[in-house]
């Protein structure tokens, strides 16, 4: 295995899914001879052809109306948007039109077209670069929302992702994208979507949380442990469709949760899955279900970022409510 970060996990991704089916195509703003932003599809063109890596017009407008297309005449289309900053400009394809496309044919037709884009504070982008929409994404019925926490998870979900015969929304934080590394097999490989992972097992708190507050969450679950704290934490990895059965049953083996989102607290899907859980598990909770989120403003100037966002502090303060209610 080869020791990768989230990024070089994503081309590997896209690669080995080029080189298996020659349906798969790779298209957005400067995804060509440049490797996008961020250098996630770097090589890619040099490899596979213009024909199948290829840059489009600055509108995501009509690289989603590409998308429908191409899903509709037998491709699998990964088509990035930029920043998910930029995704109200092709709302209308993603939740009109791939989303409704098995339901509105009966059956016959589906649009197997793959999302991705970068998202997420930190790094100290410019304005609607890093706000966190992904619960507009949820919140629409017909997409899978995925979003990755680790290079090993980012390949394996992003193949299962680019195989799924619906469309899949796959989110990838900035702040992940070279934060770390870890051994991730040269082949192929999947994991499915719509599956959480216990990152962490404990019996005295569940925290659940995706995306880059998974690593804040088990920075706080190190802190508690040296208050004899057991805490354990639940990567959702997907977040629509949620893996309820793991949260259930973590929750009723330790009577105690928390959900940690980088969003604000009425964005994002915290408030979900605290009605989730109330709904299932109310009888074995010992305490209220508490949140840790963003405040309830516009993402603000790069300056304040830092204040802003949620940390692994604020998830100890908020585990310890929960801990000793």
């Amino acid at each position: 295995m080869a020791q990768m970060t989230m990024v070089q996990a994503i081309t590997d991704a896209l690669r080995t899914e080029m080189k298996d089916d020659e349906n798969v195509l790779v298209f957005g703003e400067d995804v060509g001879n440049n490797g996008g932003v961020f250098r996630a599809t770097e090589g890619l063109q040099k490899e596979f052809g213009e024909d199948r890596v290829f840059d489009t017009p600055l509108a995501e407008s009509g690289i989603g109306g590409l998308a429908i297309g191409l899903g509709l005449q037998g491709f699998r289309p990964v088509a990035e948007i930029q920043f998910f900053g930029f995704v109200y400009e092709v709302m209308d394809s993603i939740s009109g039109q791939m989303a409704r496309m098995r339901f509105r044919s009966g059956g016959s037709l589906n649009s197997p077209v793959t999302i991705r884009s970068p998202f997420g504070g930190g790094v100290h982008t410019p304005e609607m670069h890093a706000d966190s929409l992904e619960g507009l994404m949820a919140s629409q019925p017909g997409l899978k929302v995925v979003i990755p926490s680790t290079p090993y998870d980012a390949k394996g979900l992003l193949i299962s992702s680019i195989r799924d015969n619906d469309p899949v929304i796959f989110l990838e934080h900035l702040k992940l994208y070279r934060s770390g590394r870890q051994e991730v097999p040269e082949e192929s490989y999947t994991i499915p979507l719509g599956k959480a992972d216990v990152k962490r097992e404990g019996t005295d708190l569940t925290i659940i949380a995706y995306g880059a507050m998974v690593q804040e969450s088990l920075k706080a679950a190190e802190e508690l442990e040296k208050e004899d704290f057991s805490v354990e934490v639940i990567d959702l990895r997907t977040i629509q469709p949620l893996d309820i059965e793991t949260l259930v049953a973590s929750v009723e083996k330790t009577g105690r949760a928390m959900v940690v989102q980088e969003a604000q607290k009425q964005a994002g899907i915290a408030a979900n899955i605290v009605a989730e859980l109330m709904d299932r598990t109310i009888l074995s909770l010992e305490a209220p279900v508490l949140r840790v989120t963003a405040p309830d403003s516009i993402f603000p100037f790069s300056q304040a970022e830092q204040v802003w966002l949620p940390n692994s502090k604020d998830i100890v303060e908020t585990a310890k409510k929960v801990l000793t209610f």
